[in-house]
């Protein structure tokens, strides 16, 4: 049986992590890392696993909890990861990573944005970007996966097989995408409290949000020239789930709404999570919410020669836990939908 660690377990991504793995008789959870809930039961801090996942938390030493597992998946802040993971490398445990330290090729883009001094920068050539529809073959073998930003996923998957076909600019590339209030995690800051997000809906981080160099980065991989993107994120009153609604010039203009589409089917063709819906219909959050799904639609406006992406995720899931899981599941040999394929509620 597969030992996995969790760093930072008792974050929304942490949670949702155990929530997924926990019922799981192919892999153990055998530590949980939290230093604000040490010596905690994980159940008393999420009463619904009560009975479920009961383990006590612990503290963060890597040299003590590294013994405990095989695998590790952190999910801490920017900058405390990349003092963390090189000892679990050096100890010759495989990471998955949730913070922004090692999804950059270019350090210097990393500490631009980010305003820190990367700690770790020999890893970075180490590291797979944890996106499985571009990455699967390299994350089979990696020994560090870094996981995607929510709004990086979204944006991305809706993009990629616009932009590998040829049938869009790669300039001139807008980004409007919505998140729910988990993806600004667990905290207690006055703009994430229920009286400010409650019936309020807006912009945050335009022009300068972390993401958008994730996604360019990613993006001129694919078509091998340099993108910049205009990228706007919005808060939405709702816990979780993402739609982004994307704008890409087509390359010609008489092509259809049903070519476009049949571009992504094919692109798509093999991918279990991807799910590009008929003609006529439109993503919405509530279908994707506690699931690992993302859903795409693909229309032309003909007015404006403009291609129309929409795209749907569960930040919570596709956009983070159920995405490393889906990673996890690749670097273990076990089959890559494991666990997974259970749609969240509706209601």
């Amino acid at each position: 049986m597969l030992r996995l660690g969790i760093i930072g377990a008792t974050g929304y991504v942490g949670a949702e992590i155990v929530r997924l793995i926990a019922p799981r008789d192919d892999i153990e959870i055998s530590v949980v890392v939290s230093n604000s809930f040490a010596g905690r039961p994980f159940s008393e801090i999420y009463p619904s696993l009560r009975g479920i996942f009961d383990k006590t938390c612990e503290s963060l030493d890597p040299e003590t909890i590294s013994d405990k597992a095989d695998f590790f998946i952190t999910a801490l802040p920017h900058g405390v990861s990349a003092t963390i993971i090189p000892r679990l490398i050096e100890n010759g445990r495989k990471v998955i990573d949730h913070s922004g330290d090692f999804r950059f090729r270019d350090v210097k883009v990393y500490e631009e944005w980010y305003k820190v001094t990367h700690t770790a920068p020999e890893l970075i050539s180490r590291a797979v970007y944890g996106l499985p529809e571009l990455y699967r073959d390299k994350i089979r073998d990696a020994g560090l996966v870094a996981d995607p930003g929510c709004y990086p996923t979204c944006s991305i998957l809706g993009i990629a097989p616009a932009l590998a076909a040829g049938i869009v600019s790669s300039r001139n590339i807008v980004i409007s995408a919505v998140s729910g209030v988990s993806g600004a995690g667990r905290k207690s800051e006055l703009s994430y409290s229920f009286c400010e997000t409650d019936e309020n809906f807006k912009a945050y981080g335009v022009a300068n949000h972390r993401h958008t160099p994730e996604i360019e980065q990613e993006l001129s991989l694919i078509c091998g020239e340099k993108v910049i993107v205009s990228f706007t994120p919005h808060l939405a009153p709702m816990k979780r789930g993402m739609l982004a609604t994307i704008c890409l010039d087509l390359s010609d203009a008489s092509m259809t709404a049903e070519e476009a589409r049949s571009v992504y089917l094919d692109y798509y063709k093999n991918e279990p999570f991807v799910r590009i819906l008929p003609p006529g219909e439109l993503p919405q959050t509530k279908a994707v919410v506690g699931s690992n799904y993302v859903d795409i639609s693909v229309n032309v406006d003909k007015r404006t020669g403009k291609l129309i992406v929409n795209s749907a995720l569960d930040n919570l899931g596709k956009g983070s836990a159920s995405q490393a899981v889906q990673a996890l599941n690749i670097m273990a040999g076990f089959d890559e939908t494991k666990g997974l394929l259970t749609p969240g509620p509706y209601l």
